[in-house]
Protein backbone atom coordinates (compact mmCIF):
# COMPACT_ATOMS: atom_id res chain seq x y z
CA UNK A 1 0.00 0.00 0.00
CA UNK A 2 1.15 3.52 -0.78
CA UNK A 3 1.12 5.18 2.63
CA UNK A 4 2.01 8.62 1.28
CA UNK A 5 -1.48 9.47 0.03
CA UNK A 6 -3.12 9.65 -3.40
CA UNK A 7 -1.30 12.86 -4.42
CA UNK A 8 2.19 11.43 -4.01
CA UNK A 9 4.36 12.84 -6.79
CA UNK A 10 2.51 16.17 -7.04
CA UNK A 11 4.68 19.13 -6.02
CA UNK A 12 3.15 22.48 -5.07
CA UNK A 13 4.90 25.80 -4.51
CA UNK A 14 2.92 27.51 -1.77
CA UNK A 15 3.20 31.31 -1.61
CA UNK A 16 0.13 31.69 0.61
CA UNK A 17 -0.25 33.01 4.15
CA UNK A 18 -2.70 33.27 7.07
CA UNK A 19 -5.63 30.78 6.72
CA UNK A 20 -7.27 30.43 3.29
CA UNK A 21 -4.26 29.45 1.20
CA UNK A 22 -2.50 27.46 3.93
CA UNK A 23 -5.73 25.51 4.55
CA UNK A 24 -5.92 24.65 0.84
CA UNK A 25 -2.32 23.48 0.78
CA UNK A 26 -2.62 21.67 4.12
CA UNK A 27 -5.48 19.70 2.57
CA UNK A 28 -3.34 18.88 -0.46
CA UNK A 29 -0.36 18.03 1.74
CA UNK A 30 -2.49 15.69 3.83
CA UNK A 31 -3.41 13.92 0.58
CA UNK A 32 0.24 13.32 -0.20
CA UNK A 33 1.40 16.35 -2.20
CA UNK A 34 4.90 17.72 -1.59
CA UNK A 35 4.09 21.26 -0.46
CA UNK A 36 6.92 23.80 -0.43
CA UNK A 37 5.95 26.75 1.74
CA UNK A 38 7.73 29.96 0.73
CA UNK A 39 7.87 32.43 3.61
CA UNK A 40 9.29 35.95 3.99
CA UNK A 41 12.16 36.40 6.47
CA UNK A 42 9.68 37.19 9.24
CA UNK A 43 7.54 34.15 8.46
CA UNK A 44 3.83 33.80 7.73
CA UNK A 45 1.85 36.31 9.86
CA UNK A 46 -0.25 33.49 11.31
CA UNK A 47 2.83 32.18 13.11
CA UNK A 48 2.38 35.06 15.57
CA UNK A 49 -1.10 33.91 16.66
CA UNK A 50 -0.98 32.09 20.01
CA UNK A 51 -1.10 30.12 22.13
CA UNK A 52 2.45 28.89 21.56
CA UNK A 53 5.42 27.40 23.36
CA UNK A 54 8.02 29.05 21.16
CA UNK A 55 7.93 32.13 18.91
CA UNK A 56 6.58 31.49 15.43
CA UNK A 57 4.96 28.19 16.34
CA UNK A 58 1.40 29.10 17.32
CA UNK A 59 -1.36 26.52 17.54
CA UNK A 60 -3.10 27.38 14.25
CA UNK A 61 0.22 27.48 12.41
CA UNK A 62 1.06 24.01 13.72
CA UNK A 63 -2.17 22.62 12.26
CA UNK A 64 -2.20 24.54 8.96
CA UNK A 65 1.43 23.89 8.06
CA UNK A 66 1.88 20.20 8.72
CA UNK A 67 2.94 18.07 5.75
CA UNK A 68 4.88 21.03 4.32
CA UNK A 69 8.50 22.08 3.95
CA UNK A 70 9.43 25.70 4.69
CA UNK A 71 11.90 27.82 2.77
CA UNK A 72 12.56 31.49 3.47
CA UNK A 73 13.02 33.67 0.39
CA UNK A 74 13.15 37.45 0.33
CA UNK A 75 11.26 37.86 -2.94
CA UNK A 76 12.07 41.56 -3.05
CA UNK A 77 15.69 40.70 -3.72
CA UNK A 78 16.59 39.50 -7.25
CA UNK A 79 18.24 36.35 -5.89
CA UNK A 80 15.07 35.48 -3.99
CA UNK A 81 12.91 35.90 -7.07
CA UNK A 82 15.36 33.80 -9.11
CA UNK A 83 15.28 31.03 -6.51
CA UNK A 84 11.49 31.08 -6.48
CA UNK A 85 11.39 30.66 -10.26
CA UNK A 86 13.87 27.78 -10.07
CA UNK A 87 11.64 26.07 -7.54
CA UNK A 88 8.59 26.72 -9.73
CA UNK A 89 10.35 25.03 -12.64
CA UNK A 90 10.13 21.74 -10.74
CA UNK A 91 6.56 22.09 -9.50
CA UNK A 92 3.16 21.07 -10.85
CA UNK A 93 1.44 24.13 -9.37
CA UNK A 94 2.05 27.47 -7.72
CA UNK A 95 -0.62 28.91 -5.44
CA UNK A 96 -0.70 32.41 -3.94
CA UNK A 97 -3.28 34.48 -2.06
CA UNK A 98 -1.92 37.99 -2.29
CA UNK A 99 -3.42 40.40 -4.80
CA UNK A 100 -2.28 39.71 -8.39
CA UNK A 101 -0.83 43.21 -8.59
CA UNK A 102 1.58 42.34 -5.75
CA UNK A 103 2.75 39.22 -7.58
CA UNK A 104 3.34 41.29 -10.71
CA UNK A 105 5.41 43.82 -8.77
CA UNK A 106 7.60 40.99 -7.51
CA UNK A 107 8.17 39.83 -11.09
CA UNK A 108 6.24 36.63 -10.33
CA UNK A 109 3.17 37.14 -12.52
CA UNK A 110 1.87 34.27 -14.63
CA UNK A 111 3.95 35.09 -17.70
CA UNK A 112 7.20 35.06 -15.75
CA UNK A 113 6.38 31.80 -13.97
CA UNK A 114 5.08 30.14 -17.15
CA UNK A 115 8.32 31.04 -18.92
CA UNK A 116 10.17 29.04 -16.25
CA UNK A 117 7.63 26.18 -16.43
CA UNK A 118 5.05 26.17 -19.26
CA UNK A 119 3.19 23.22 -17.71
CA UNK A 120 2.64 24.87 -14.33
CA UNK A 121 -0.78 25.60 -12.86
CA UNK A 122 -0.65 29.15 -11.52
CA UNK A 123 -3.52 29.59 -9.08
CA UNK A 124 -4.45 32.81 -7.34
CA UNK A 125 -6.96 32.73 -4.47
CA UNK A 126 -7.75 36.32 -3.58
CA UNK A 127 -10.61 38.67 -2.80
CA UNK A 128 -12.42 39.55 -6.00
CA UNK A 129 -12.36 38.42 -9.61
CA UNK A 130 -10.11 40.48 -11.85
CA UNK A 131 -12.93 41.14 -14.35
CA UNK A 132 -15.12 43.13 -11.92
CA UNK A 133 -15.01 46.59 -10.37
CA UNK A 134 -13.85 45.24 -6.98
CA UNK A 135 -10.64 43.81 -8.48
CA UNK A 136 -7.61 44.54 -6.36
CA UNK A 137 -9.48 45.31 -3.15
CA UNK A 138 -8.09 43.80 0.05
CA UNK A 139 -10.04 40.86 1.45
CA UNK A 140 -10.10 39.02 4.74
CA UNK A 141 -12.51 36.47 6.19
CA UNK A 142 -14.61 39.05 8.07
CA UNK A 143 -14.91 41.29 5.02
CA UNK A 144 -15.99 38.46 2.74
CA UNK A 145 -18.49 37.07 5.26
CA UNK A 146 -20.06 40.53 5.29
CA UNK A 147 -19.88 41.11 1.54
CA UNK A 148 -21.35 37.70 0.67
CA UNK A 149 -24.33 38.05 3.00
CA UNK A 150 -23.34 35.68 5.80
CA UNK A 151 -23.41 38.37 8.52
CA UNK A 152 -26.82 39.64 7.45
CA UNK A 153 -28.29 36.12 7.52
CA UNK A 154 -27.69 36.00 11.27
CA UNK A 155 -29.58 39.27 11.66
CA UNK A 156 -32.38 38.16 9.35
CA UNK A 157 -32.89 34.96 11.32
CA UNK A 158 -32.64 36.38 14.82
CA UNK A 159 -33.88 39.92 14.38
CA UNK A 160 -30.68 41.13 16.01
CA UNK A 161 -27.55 42.70 14.64
CA UNK A 162 -25.44 41.31 11.78
CA UNK A 163 -22.57 39.16 12.99
CA UNK A 164 -19.82 36.96 11.61
CA UNK A 165 -19.77 33.20 12.02
CA UNK A 166 -17.28 32.42 14.81
CA UNK A 167 -15.12 30.31 12.50
CA UNK A 168 -13.00 31.40 9.53
CA UNK A 169 -15.87 30.35 7.30
CA UNK A 170 -14.85 32.24 4.16
CA UNK A 171 -11.20 31.27 4.40
CA UNK A 172 -11.90 27.57 4.85
CA UNK A 173 -14.81 27.27 2.39
CA UNK A 174 -12.86 29.09 -0.31
CA UNK A 175 -9.67 27.24 0.62
CA UNK A 176 -11.41 23.98 -0.25
CA UNK A 177 -12.61 25.50 -3.55
CA UNK A 178 -9.01 26.49 -4.29
CA UNK A 179 -7.73 22.97 -3.58
CA UNK A 180 -10.34 21.50 -5.93
CA UNK A 181 -9.55 24.02 -8.65
CA UNK A 182 -5.82 23.36 -8.37
CA UNK A 183 -6.30 19.60 -8.69
CA UNK A 184 -8.62 20.02 -11.69
CA UNK A 185 -6.07 22.20 -13.48
CA UNK A 186 -3.17 19.84 -12.62
CA UNK A 187 -5.16 16.93 -14.03
CA UNK A 188 -5.72 18.92 -17.24
CA UNK A 189 -2.01 19.75 -17.43
CA UNK A 190 -1.09 16.10 -17.02
CA UNK A 191 -3.46 15.12 -19.82
CA UNK A 192 -2.50 17.87 -22.25
CA UNK A 193 0.95 19.13 -21.21
CA UNK A 194 -0.49 22.65 -20.96
CA UNK A 195 -0.48 24.77 -17.82
CA UNK A 196 -2.78 27.70 -17.15
CA UNK A 197 -3.59 30.57 -14.84
CA UNK A 198 -6.56 30.01 -12.52
CA UNK A 199 -8.27 32.46 -10.20
CA UNK A 200 -10.52 31.55 -7.27
CA UNK A 201 -12.04 34.78 -5.92
CA UNK A 202 -13.29 34.71 -2.34
CA UNK A 203 -16.29 36.98 -2.92
CA UNK A 204 -17.67 34.99 -5.82
CA UNK A 205 -16.93 31.63 -4.18
CA UNK A 206 -18.65 32.46 -0.89
CA UNK A 207 -21.54 34.18 -2.69
CA UNK A 208 -22.14 30.91 -4.54
CA UNK A 209 -21.99 29.12 -1.18
CA UNK A 210 -24.66 31.44 0.28
CA UNK A 211 -26.93 31.91 -2.70
CA UNK A 212 -27.02 28.20 -3.48
CA UNK A 213 -29.34 28.02 -0.47
CA UNK A 214 -30.96 31.42 -0.70
CA UNK A 215 -31.55 32.38 -4.35
CA UNK A 216 -35.06 31.04 -3.78
CA UNK A 217 -37.87 32.65 -5.76
CA UNK A 218 -35.40 34.85 -7.60
CA UNK A 219 -34.20 31.72 -9.41
CA UNK A 220 -37.04 32.38 -11.85
CA UNK A 221 -37.87 35.19 -14.27
CA UNK A 222 -40.26 36.66 -13.51
CA UNK A 223 -39.57 35.96 -9.79
CA UNK A 224 -41.75 33.49 -7.92
CA UNK A 225 -40.90 35.15 -4.62
CA UNK A 226 -38.04 36.75 -2.70
CA UNK A 227 -34.61 35.37 -1.95
CA UNK A 228 -34.18 33.24 1.15
CA UNK A 229 -34.78 29.64 2.20
CA UNK A 230 -37.48 29.92 4.84
CA UNK A 231 -36.48 26.82 6.81
CA UNK A 232 -32.92 28.04 7.27
CA UNK A 233 -34.09 31.53 8.25
CA UNK A 234 -36.78 30.48 10.74
CA UNK A 235 -36.04 32.04 14.18
CA UNK A 236 -36.62 28.68 15.91
CA UNK A 237 -34.07 26.90 13.72
CA UNK A 238 -31.59 26.41 16.51
CA UNK A 239 -30.83 23.73 19.11
CA UNK A 240 -33.96 22.92 21.06
CA UNK A 241 -34.03 23.65 24.78
CA UNK A 242 -34.96 20.61 26.85
CA UNK A 243 -35.86 20.74 30.52
CA UNK A 244 -32.16 20.53 31.46
CA UNK A 245 -30.10 21.44 28.39
CA UNK A 246 -30.17 21.42 24.58
CA UNK A 247 -30.33 18.93 21.73
CA UNK A 248 -29.95 19.24 17.98
CA UNK A 249 -32.95 17.60 16.30
CA UNK A 250 -34.14 17.57 12.70
CA UNK A 251 -37.59 16.09 12.13
CA UNK A 252 -37.56 16.19 8.35
CA UNK A 253 -39.58 13.70 6.32
CA UNK A 254 -43.08 12.29 6.76
CA UNK A 255 -41.80 9.17 8.51
CA UNK A 256 -39.93 11.30 11.08
CA UNK A 257 -42.98 13.44 11.74
CA UNK A 258 -45.32 10.49 12.19
CA UNK A 259 -42.90 8.95 14.69
CA UNK A 260 -42.63 12.29 16.54
CA UNK A 261 -46.42 12.72 16.77
CA UNK A 262 -46.63 9.22 18.24
CA UNK A 263 -43.89 10.07 20.78
CA UNK A 264 -45.78 13.10 22.06
CA UNK A 265 -49.14 11.34 22.03
CA UNK A 266 -50.64 13.38 19.17
CA UNK A 267 -51.25 10.83 16.37
CA UNK A 268 -54.14 12.90 15.01
CA UNK A 269 -51.60 15.40 13.68
CA UNK A 270 -50.51 12.88 11.02
CA UNK A 271 -53.14 14.32 8.70
CA UNK A 272 -53.49 17.89 9.97
CA UNK A 273 -53.46 20.76 7.43
CA UNK A 274 -50.33 22.31 9.00
CA UNK A 275 -48.24 19.20 9.70
CA UNK A 276 -49.55 16.48 7.38
CA UNK A 277 -47.31 17.05 4.34
CA UNK A 278 -43.84 18.35 3.61
CA UNK A 279 -45.29 21.18 1.55
CA UNK A 280 -47.60 22.24 4.38
CA UNK A 281 -44.81 22.15 6.95
CA UNK A 282 -42.52 24.19 4.69
CA UNK A 283 -45.23 26.83 4.26
CA UNK A 284 -45.65 27.12 8.04
CA UNK A 285 -42.07 26.47 9.07
CA UNK A 286 -41.95 29.09 11.83
CA UNK A 287 -45.00 27.65 13.57
CA UNK A 288 -43.69 24.11 13.06
CA UNK A 289 -40.37 24.87 14.75
CA UNK A 290 -42.16 26.68 17.59
CA UNK A 291 -44.42 23.64 18.10
CA UNK A 292 -41.43 21.30 18.38
CA UNK A 293 -39.64 23.73 20.73
CA UNK A 294 -42.61 23.68 23.10
CA UNK A 295 -42.68 19.87 23.14
CA UNK A 296 -38.93 19.52 23.64
CA UNK A 297 -39.02 21.62 26.80
CA UNK A 298 -41.10 18.96 28.58
CA UNK A 299 -38.38 16.28 28.97
CA UNK A 300 -34.68 16.06 29.81
CA UNK A 301 -32.00 15.81 27.16
CA UNK A 302 -31.28 12.18 28.04
CA UNK A 303 -34.97 11.25 27.88
CA UNK A 304 -35.43 12.93 24.52
CA UNK A 305 -32.20 11.51 23.07
CA UNK A 306 -33.19 7.94 23.98
CA UNK A 307 -36.74 8.35 22.66
CA UNK A 308 -35.79 10.08 19.41
CA UNK A 309 -32.91 7.71 18.71
CA UNK A 310 -35.16 4.68 19.24
CA UNK A 311 -37.73 6.21 16.85
CA UNK A 312 -34.99 6.78 14.20
CA UNK A 313 -35.52 10.55 14.31
CA UNK A 314 -32.24 12.42 13.61
CA UNK A 315 -30.80 13.73 16.89
CA UNK A 316 -27.34 14.77 18.10
CA UNK A 317 -25.87 15.92 21.38
CA UNK A 318 -24.92 19.58 21.53
CA UNK A 319 -21.17 19.98 21.84
CA UNK A 320 -18.99 22.90 22.82
CA UNK A 321 -15.45 23.16 21.52
CA UNK A 322 -14.32 21.76 24.88
CA UNK A 323 -16.70 18.81 25.02
CA UNK A 324 -15.98 17.98 21.37
CA UNK A 325 -12.52 16.89 22.52
CA UNK A 326 -14.14 14.02 24.44
CA UNK A 327 -16.69 12.89 21.85
CA UNK A 328 -16.62 9.07 21.87
CA UNK A 329 -17.01 8.77 18.09
CA UNK A 330 -14.13 11.14 17.37
CA UNK A 331 -11.96 9.29 19.87
CA UNK A 332 -12.84 5.95 18.25
CA UNK A 333 -11.76 7.17 14.79
CA UNK A 334 -8.58 8.77 16.22
CA UNK A 335 -9.67 12.25 15.14
CA UNK A 336 -7.23 13.90 17.57
CA UNK A 337 -3.91 12.11 17.03
CA UNK A 338 -1.09 13.12 19.33
CA UNK A 339 2.49 13.34 18.16
CA UNK A 340 5.87 14.53 19.37
CA UNK A 341 6.95 17.65 17.52
CA UNK A 342 10.74 18.02 17.24
CA UNK A 343 10.69 21.44 18.95
CA UNK A 344 7.18 21.93 20.34
CA UNK A 345 6.89 18.75 22.36
CA UNK A 346 3.73 16.71 22.62
CA UNK A 347 0.91 18.21 20.56
CA UNK A 348 -2.64 17.23 19.67
CA UNK A 349 -3.64 17.74 16.07
CA UNK A 350 -6.50 16.85 13.71
CA UNK A 351 -6.53 13.76 11.53
CA UNK A 352 -6.64 14.09 7.73
CA UNK A 353 -10.22 13.83 6.50
CA UNK A 354 -11.35 10.70 4.68
CA UNK A 355 -9.99 7.20 4.31
CA UNK A 356 -8.33 5.84 1.18
CA UNK A 357 -8.20 2.06 0.81
CA UNK A 358 -5.12 1.87 -1.41
CA UNK A 359 -3.33 5.15 -0.62
CA UNK A 360 -3.85 6.01 3.06
CA UNK A 361 -3.18 9.56 4.12
CA UNK A 362 -0.79 10.35 6.96
CA UNK A 363 0.80 13.18 8.88
CA UNK A 364 4.20 12.66 7.32
CA UNK A 365 5.80 15.89 8.54
CA UNK A 366 5.08 18.10 11.55
CA UNK A 367 4.77 21.81 10.87
CA UNK A 368 8.24 23.20 10.10
CA UNK A 369 9.98 26.09 11.79
CA UNK A 370 10.51 29.18 9.64
CA UNK A 371 12.94 28.23 6.90
CA UNK A 372 13.61 24.77 8.33
CA UNK A 373 14.16 23.24 4.90
CA UNK A 374 15.66 26.31 3.16
CA UNK A 375 19.05 24.73 2.48
CA UNK A 376 17.54 21.37 1.57
CA UNK A 377 15.20 22.92 -0.99
CA UNK A 378 17.85 25.20 -2.50
CA UNK A 379 20.05 22.18 -3.05
CA UNK A 380 17.15 20.42 -4.74
CA UNK A 381 16.79 23.47 -7.01
CA UNK A 382 20.41 23.12 -8.08
CA UNK A 383 22.23 25.58 -5.80
CA UNK A 384 25.69 24.68 -4.52
CA UNK A 385 26.95 25.23 -1.00
CA UNK A 386 28.82 28.46 -1.88
CA UNK A 387 25.78 30.02 -3.53
CA UNK A 388 23.61 29.04 -0.57
CA UNK A 389 26.12 30.51 1.86
CA UNK A 390 26.03 33.83 -0.04
CA UNK A 391 22.23 33.84 0.05
CA UNK A 392 22.27 33.21 3.78
CA UNK A 393 24.80 36.00 4.29
CA UNK A 394 22.73 38.51 2.27
CA UNK A 395 19.47 37.61 4.01
CA UNK A 396 17.93 36.24 0.81
CA UNK A 397 17.18 33.07 2.76
CA UNK A 398 17.67 31.81 6.29
CA UNK A 399 17.65 28.62 8.23
CA UNK A 400 16.76 28.35 11.92
CA UNK A 401 19.32 27.68 14.56
CA UNK A 402 19.49 24.12 15.88
CA UNK A 403 16.89 23.45 18.61
CA UNK A 404 17.96 24.42 22.11
CA UNK A 405 17.69 22.06 25.05
CA UNK A 406 14.35 23.64 25.98
CA UNK A 407 13.01 22.97 22.48
CA UNK A 408 14.00 19.33 22.27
Amino acid sequence: MNTSGPLQGIRILDLTAVVMGPYATQTLGDLGADVIKVEPPGGDNLRAVGPMRHPGMGAMALHLNRNKRSIVLDLKQPEGREACLKLAAGCDALIYNTRPQAMARLGLGYDAVAEANPKIVYLGAFGYGEQGPYAGRPAYDDLIQGAAGVASLFAQQSGGEPRYAPVTLADRAVGLQAAIALLAAVLHAQRTGKGQAVEVPMFEALSQFVMGDHLGGRSFEPPLGPTGYARLLAPHRKPYATSDGYLSVLIYNDKHWQAFFDLIGRPELHSSPMFGTHTARAANIGAVYAFVAEAMATRTSDEWFAALDAADIPVARLHSTESLLDDPHLRAVDFYPELDHPTEGRIRTLAPVGRYGATPTAIRRPAPRIGEQSVELLREAGYGDEAIARMLERGVTLQPDPPTDTEE
